[in-house]
């Protein structure tokens, strides 16, 4: 088997990583906490996957990525609305049921996402992050598990110490999540906006007026909608504007819903 080819869906919920590898057909199961990731990465680096791609599921996934993309591995955070549009029109499944790693790895493959690699800082930043909250997550354990034994007196020491280790915890899990949506693994809004006719993935990280002026060219609705205002009696400029506000108003509405372009979104 040509390793290359192998990609990679993950599932990821609270409790555990459902994992399929599109290749070879292995799947396997481990616990989404670091022991669970730490294996998964053993695992994986051996069949050095093309991609391996994850929902945004609310959160749960960036402690994942973190910990896949600091081991150097190639990472993807997918939107999830795609993902099951993609098996709607696979037409085997309901839409209804769940969206599970088999139908990941089939997305990440048909579509090809581009595997954009960390920086040697940002990989340095992250892995600091994930050794730190696994320390951190130790130390919660081992209180936990002196409390049981403790004394009244001893135990209040214990719980006042369990408190800071979880706010610190919680510090690290931000610290974590901020780093990876701002990383280049994270598509999930990118892919949202690129949806749009007219918006590229270069688009959709810079100039609105710019989105505007090829929307205003490429995409039906807002071509209208600019030629309309042109007819009217509009300058140019201000029909370009116009657009620019309109194509805003759409982007927002896009990425709080967490749904792709639809003609009927304009």
């Amino acid at each position: 088997m040509d390793a290359t080819a192998l990609i990679v869906g993950i599932d990821v919920s609270k409790s555990q990583l459902d994992v399929h590898v599109r290749g070879s057909g292995e799947s396997f199961v481990v616990a989404r906490d670091a022991e669970g990731l730490a294996a998964l990465i053993e695992r994986l680096r051996p069949l050095e996957p093309r991609a391996i791609g994850l929902e945004a599921t609310g959160g749960f996934e960036t402690f994942v990525a973190a910990g896949l993309s600091s081991a150097g591995l190639p990472v993807v955070v997918v939107n999830p609305a795609q993902v099951r549009a993609f098996a709607n029109a696979l037409g085997k499944r309901a839409k209804t049921d769940p969206i599970d790693a088999t139908v990941i790895a089939h997305f990440v493959e048909a579509t090809a996402p581009e595997i954009r690699p960390l920086r040697d800082e940002e990989t340095r930043l992250l892995a600091d992050l994930v050794a730190r909250r696994r320390q951190i997550v130790a130390m919660i354990v081992a209180e936990r598990q002196r409390e049981k034994h403790a004394p009244p007196r001893v135990k209040k020491s214990i719980l006042r110490l369990l408190k800071a280790l979880q706010r610190e915890l919680d510090s690290l899990d931000g610290d974590i999540d901020e780093s990876v949506k701002g990383s280049p693994v994270w598509r999930e809004k990118e892919d949202l906006l690129a949806s749009v006719p007219g918006i590229g993935t270069t688009i959709a990280r810079t100039a609105l007026f710019m989105g505007a002026m090829a929307a205003a060219r490429y995409n039906p609705a807002l071509k209208a909608f600019r030629d309309k205002l042109v007819a009217a009696g509009k300058p140019k400029l201000v029909a370009i504007i116009a657009t620019a506000r309109k194509l805003l108003v759409i982007l927002n509405a896009i990425v709080r819903d967490k749904k792709p372009w639809a003609d009927q979104t304009a």
